[in-house]
């Protein structure tokens, strides 16, 4: 275990929430001395049991190791605890795996070097139980920190992704699937809703949303092909077809009783991209009322 442990690169994981906890339990697992520190000491019991160091203070923590991994509340956070360290970190490697923006990811690597060190910007797509299995966590940054320290990342997930050099990709990658969770999420609710008016439970509907997932997923690649090359053949049915399909789901919603302002909103959209003559196209064509900032029409 000792030479194991010797040939593992150092690693301070700083902030101990439960993703935090999970990350620094992952190195320690796979054989990283691992330096923690929390602002709440306490949280650090069960990993100094297992073998991790508890580091005085934030500074100490830095100092301990080449690779630092922040993973607190938010940006500001990081800023609040790193900022008043000068220097201390010249020639290590950041990577925050906070929460954020691409704009924050930018200007934190900024702020990183300016101190001499390297940043790697993550995003988390996982929840703490998969940290050190299957995790997918997303990388963007310098390819040379990132092949530094890749070995040690991968400790943390099977699913570790670079992604580019450009820092504000993780981030912008993590609200683009938060998007897509809240959509599918939504519309489950909604259907799951609009059945219930008839006094089917979730459970029976489940099964059939699930084979209805399945079938959108498959449109997918398709339609990715059509968004990059600016086509939009109708291979399925035309924008003016889920138009009539929408106005059938706003008037059974209001019906039945069941708020129906998702799919006014959805037919709302559908709407302007038919009155900008794309109404014979193939859905894929609503990918340019997504691209118009909010507000943009009167």
């Amino acid at each position: 275990m000792q030479n194991r442990v010797a040939t593992r690169t150092p690693v301070t994981v700083i902030g101990l929430g439960l993703m935090g906890q999970a990350l620094a339990g992952a190195f320690l697992r796979d054989g990283h001395p691992t330096t923690v520190w929390n602002r709440t000491a306490a949280k650090a019991g069960q990993l100094v049991a297992q073998g991790a160091k508890l580091a005085d203070s934030v500074g100490e923590a830095v100092a301990a190791s080449p690779l630092v991994i922040v993973c607190v509340s938010d940006y500001e956070t990081v800023h609040e605890l790193l900022d008043p360290l000068g220097e201390v970190l010249d020639g290590r490697v950041l990577v925050n795996l906070t929460s954020g923006t691409s704009r924050g990811a930018r200007e934190t690597a900024e702020w990183a070097a300016q101190r001499g060190g390297a940043y790697l910007d993550g995003a988390i797509m996982a929840a703490p139980s998969a940290v050190g299995a299957d995790a997918v966590i997303l990388y963007s940054g310098p390819r040379s920190a990132f092949d530094l320290h890749e070995p040690a990342l991968r400790s943390l997930g099977a699913g570790t992704t670079y992604l580019g050099d450009d820092h504000g990709l993780s981030s912008l990658y993590d609200v683009a699937v938060l998007s897509l969770m809240w959509n599918i999420l939504n519309g489950f609710l909604h259907g799951a809703a609009l059945v219930g008016a008839a006094g089917v439970n979730a459970t029976t509907f489940a099964p059939i949303a699930t084979k209805g997932i399945e079938t959108v997923n498959g449109w997918l690649s398709a339609y990715t092909q059509q968004i990059d090359d600016g086509t939009y053949p109708a291979f399925d049915s035309t924008i003016d077809t889920h138009l009539a399909a929408m106005e059938h789901l706003i008037h059974e919603s209001e019906s039945l009783g069941v708020n129906a302002e998702l799919p006014r909103f959805i037919k709302a959209l559908t709407d302007r991209a038919v009155a900008d003559g794309h109404g014979g196209d193939g859905y894929a064509a609503m990918i340019g009322q997504f691209r118009e900032p909010s507000g943009s029409r009167p």
